[in-house]
């Protein structure tokens, strides 16, 4: 499949990047910055050049299947939380639709179904993430939408916990965000699903297949 991976630099992106490559995949991958173009060719992706606050559409051309995996960043505040967690979600989600591309994977957040749950400083992120989860499960895309816990930098395991809702919190390498993901791109199981993702006891194939 030739998949677009929106936020490709990011620390999860990276990983989807590589990990797609490695799956025998064509990965895009969505750089704001043109000095970023060699990082992603080395892990395997073809660069393309475009900001989520701006037309984006291009970037879909003769995709298969986009994977979302961009965010406003830690640091930032709430109105880039919006422009590209929700705006930046929604633009593709619609040129995803008026292209032809089906298949939508969203990296999302645990806690985004009760934004209201979560602390003042969450909340515009999970209120952001809440309502793009909402757009793309309205779309009529065939779409999964991915909720981790906290994400860490250890070496990713394989081993997860997946479910629909976990009824805890807990953390999740960012690799195995990353294998997760790549692994659901293909099983029609996954279409049509919101799960939550924690480290856990079950081999990343086995939990994807078992939702």
């Amino acid at each position: 499949m030739k998949v677009l991976v929106a936020g490709a630099n990011g620390q999860v992106g990276q990983h989807v990047v590589r990990l797609l490559a490695e799956a025998g995949h064509e990965a895009r991958a969505m750089i704001r910055d043109e000095a970023q173009s060699s990082k992603l060719e080395d892990l395997g992706g073809e660069p393309v050049v475009a900001d989520l606050e701006d037309e984006v559409a291009y970037t879909v051309e003769g995709c298969d299947a986009i994977i979302f995996s961009a965010g406003g960043g830690p640091g930032s505040g709430p109105e880039k939380k919006k422009s590209i967690d929700l705006g930046g979600a929604v633009k593709l989600i619609v040129a995803a639709q008026d292209r032809g591309v089906r298949r939508f994977v969203m990296v999302s957040a645990m806690g985004a179904s009760d934004p209201e749950s979560g602390s003042e400083e969450m909340y515009p992120y999970l209120l952001a993430k809440a309502q793009a989860d909402q757009t793309l499960q309205e779309s009529g895309l065939d779409y999964t939408i991915v909720r981790p816990g906290s994400l860490t930098n250890e070496e990713g395991s394989g081993m997860i916990e997946a479910a629909h809702s976990l009824g805890r919190r807990g953390e999740i390498p960012r690799e195995d965000v990353a294998r997760t993901l790549v692994e659901t791109l293909t099983p029609h199981n996954t279409f049509g699903k919101t799960f939550e993702v924690l480290s856990g006891d079950t081999p990343i194939e086995e939990a994807v297949a078992n939702l």
